[in-house]
């Protein structure tokens, strides 16, 4: 499964969804559509994010994974934001430095951060409108951190590329 051109954000936005589904007995056009979502979502903010970014692409995609079991449990839309919101709020400041190993346990930190943005919009406890980069809407909050992702992290990117191609010490200036 490949999502934004990655299969570990395909994994992401599918593999919570269908284990939810396989333990509560889900089947059919339930689970199809939660998986449109959660892709379609994926995508979105991705899109909003840019091809490539120091910004960890599992974490938009567990945050749509997030929206897709709030969708599969019979949550308002209000409450879908909510969970996409607190995920990304939660889980933003994680680096993609390639994909590899690492990407493994940023998955499940993700997916944690998701669960208990799922459990948090559960229980009510929202993160306020104008603290950090929360918005007024999911939609303003995906806006807000997809800009520090692809605007505010250039220079980010940049030291992780030169890190990744040259380790520790800076490359020579030409």
């Amino acid at each position: 499964v490949i999502n934004s051109g990655s299969g570990n954000q395909g994994m992401t936005v599918s593999l919570p969804l269908i284990i939810y589904a396989q333990d509560t007995g889900l089947e059919g056009d339930r689970l199809r559509r939660a998986l449109v979502i959660s892709n379609l979502l994926a995508i979105y903010i991705k899109r909003l994010i840019g091809k490539l970014s120091a910004f960890c692409g599992v974490v938009s995609a567990a945050a749509a994974a997030g929206a897709g079991l709030a969708w599969l449990q019979g949550m308002e839309e209000e409450q879908i934001g909510s969970v996409i919101s607190n995920t990304l709020l939660t889980s933003g400041g994680i680096l993609c430095d390639g994909a590899k190993a690492s990407c493994a346990t940023k998955i499940s930190v993700s997916l944690d951060n998701a669960l208990l943005a799922l459990e948090m919009t559960r229980r009510g406890r929202l993160l306020p409108e104008g603290q950090g980069l929360c918005g007024r809407t999911a939609d303003e909050t995906i806006r807000n951190v997809a800009r520090i992702a692809r605007e505010g992290m250039k220079e980010t990117d940049d030291q992780i590329l030169q890190t990744m191609l040259y380790g520790c010490e800076p490359a020579a200036e030409a």
